[in-house]
């Protein structure tokens, strides 16, 4: 048996980067996946990949995270269509370059809906729809950012702390109340996604910046490689934990 037999995940913001490899991960351990996003067009490109390697496995759902009614809508689906939930990946991020003082409220606000908001829909949804499903994982996608101190990436930070901090009590509440359902956090480093790409250039760095930095870029696949471990049973006593995936940048 793979790993991940009979378990059924939403992965959001699953059409590229960390999203795209995690979705590929736990399909590949046997995880039938629903990928969402609002690009449709890469992330149907990411479902028929997954499907041409494990037939019927995966399912794309366009999603804004932002939306309650929507996420409401996408678990429901989900259900219907492989018959519970399992593991909930909060992997929809964004980032506007900004220091405290040059951030807008727009960007502020922004950021903290797909990133805070958004998470907490899903987490909020995902429960009973997990509890129905005889237990579950959520897995959120913080960032060593709500650990540093990036003043580029002030609302970015922000909206990764309320992440951070939101997955405890998570953890905690259906602990206490015996929902048999896990909340961890994981927090990558620089991880080469188009997004760090993207990042870099508005910087105006070169991505070769990286290479001589002591912790250089990781891959996707190396969150993916955690995102699989909370996924499974092999991490039933794992849980509040916030997992650092950054080779050990955050305690130098």
């Amino acid at each position: 048996m793979r790993r991940l037999d009979g378990k059924v995940a939403i992965v959001t913001g699953g059409s590229a980067g960390l999203g795209r490899a995690d979705a590929i991960a736990l399909a590949r351990e046997g995880a039938r996946v629903v990928v969402t996003d609002l690009n449709e067009t890469d992330g149907r490109k990411v479902v028929d990949e997954i499907n041409a390697a494990h037939a019927q496995a995966a399912l794309f759902l366009p999603q804004d995270v932002r939306d309650e009614e929507r996420w409401q809508q996408v678990i429901a689906e989900t259900v219907r269509t492989f018959g519970g939930l399992h593991v909930l990946v909060n992997n929809a991020g964004v980032v506007r370059i900004a220091t405290p003082e040059s951030c807008t409220l727009d960007d502020f606000r922004f950021q903290n809906a797909v990133m805070s908001e958004g998470v907490f829909l899903g987490c909020k949804h995902a429960i009973p729809a997990m509890k129905a499903s005889g237990g579950g994982s959520i897995i959120n996608m913080s960032s060593v950012a709500s650990h540093l101190g990036y003043p580029v990436y002030f609302a970015y930070s922000a909206a990764k702390g309320a992440v951070r901090s939101m997955t405890k009590a998570i953890a905690v509440h259906c602990q206490m109340n015996k929902f048999n359902v896990r909340c961890n956090s994981i927090h990558a480093g620089a991880i080469d996604t188009q997004m760090v790409r993207d990042a870099t250039k508005t910087l105006g760095m070169e991505m070769s910046f990286w290479e001589q930095t002591p912790t250089g870029l990781g891959k996707p696949e190396d969150v993916a490689h955690l995102v699989v471990f909370l996924a499974s049973d092999e991490s039933r006593y794992v849980n509040g934990a916030e997992l650092l995936l950054d080779n050990a940048l955050t305690v130098q």
